[in-house]
């Protein structure tokens, strides 16, 4: 930690499904000036996601699912389409995406390349995201995948071509961080 930061309380708000705090601490600014300071940490744990693609057929894999927040905030259907991804729970980033891979699409992975760590609303959450990408082939595909129902998953798996989800990017189609994230790291780097 660094020395121009000092932690004077935190206080739960809601242990409820993650956990909310309220966090009171001291700030060192450059000019010697110290400001006590409060705000709210939200803390999920981590995460990782995953762009399946297949450079032969220009194709990635996405998912559609309800996602409450953006209905609540003006998303009429609720459903956002996105990359798989899944929070590590006691797991390893890896191991994490490819049970989350299976799980949710039904391919199952052996190989998965790390491209980078994002955090992704730093202002109130504390995930750090790790990225993945991942080639794929019909063969891979071990079942419909849907997600898990003891977790009240009810996943769309979609295959679409690249040309095609950097579209729907354009469009507003794609609206979610990490999968326009994704997206645009396979077109840049020419992997499909």
């Amino acid at each position: 930690m660094i020395d121009n930061v000092k932690i004077i309380n935190s206080e739960i708000l809601s242990d409820n499904w993650y956990t909310l705090k309220k966090i009171t601490y001291q700030y060192s600014l450059k000019d010697g000036t110290i400001q006590t300071q409060d705000r709210e940490a939200y803390d999920r744990g981590n995460g990782a996601v995953i762009l399946l693609y297949n450079k032969e057929q220009q194709t990635v894999i996405l998912t559609r699912q309800f996602r409450l927040p953006t209905y609540i905030n003006g998303n009429e259907s609720g459903l956002l389409i996105e990359a798989c991804a899944g929070l590590l729970d006691k797991d390893n980033a890896e191991d994490c995406i490819k049970r989350e891979t299976e799980e949710e699409t039904g391919y199952k992975i052996t190989e998965v390349r790390k491209i980078f760590e994002a955090y992704m609303s730093p202002g109130s959450v504390t995930e750090i995201l790790h990225f993945f990408i991942a080639a794929y082939t019909k063969e891979m595909k071990i079942h419909e995948g849907g997600g898990l129902a003891h977790e009240q998953e009810n996943i769309e798996v979609l295959e679409i071509s690249v040309d095609q989800a950097m579209a729907m990017v354009e469009n507003g189609e794609i609206k979610d961080a990490k999968t326009i994230m994704l997206l645009q790291y396979v077109k840049l780097h020419q992997i499909v």
